[in-house]
């Protein structure tokens, strides 16, 4: 099986032979794959009215567990965005009626952002679409080749995130 990465490889190899080329075989594939995921994921939230960056603060809320609220410190660290950044997508969820803001019990300055009946219902639903299109993405490998690349993949992300 020959696709497109294999075509850019080898017209690498023939005009410029003094490089190795051979990390594009695996990380052009990892970028072609990512830009598949996107559109995919993309379509799933759409089915549940969300965004990307909507399904990725109330799924941080919904994995959290009962009572589903965590602050907006948390949020930035779980979502990789600066805090005004997170500070405006609380505002929009929040406006939503997806998430609510309540008082912090511990520190009467603080807040603590809870996923409303709403957010929940279509983060859940988001997630099983996720799922079931990343399920048949994957449906060409075995459980043991899953694993495998999932372990590759862990050995070559782990140091970004260290």
């Amino acid at each position: 099986m020959i696709d497109e990465v294999d075509r850019i490889v080898e017209a690498w190899q023939r005009e410029r032979p003094d490089l190795d080329v051979a990390p594009l075989s695996i990380l052009s594939r990892v970028t072609r794959l990512a830009r598949h995921l996107d559109i995919m994921r993309r379509a799933a939230f759409a089915k549940h009215q969300l965004e990307v960056w909507e399904f990725d603060v109330l799924s941080a809320l919904r994995r959290a567990g009962k009572p589903y609220e965590l602050s907006p410190g948390t949020l930035v660290a779980q979502t990789l965005v600066t805090s005004g950044t997170m500070t405006n997508r609380i505002d929009r969820l929040a406006e939503r009626g997806l998430v609510e803001r309540l008082p912090a019990p511990a520190d009467r300055r603080g807040v603590l952002v809870h996923l409303t009946a709403e957010g929940r219902a279509r983060v859940d639903g988001a997630m099983e679409d996720l799922l079931r299109v990343e399920g048949e993405l994957l449906a060409v490998l075995s459980e043991v080749d899953r694993a495998a690349l999932a372990d590759l993949l862990r050995v070559v992300v782990t140091p970004f995130e260290a």
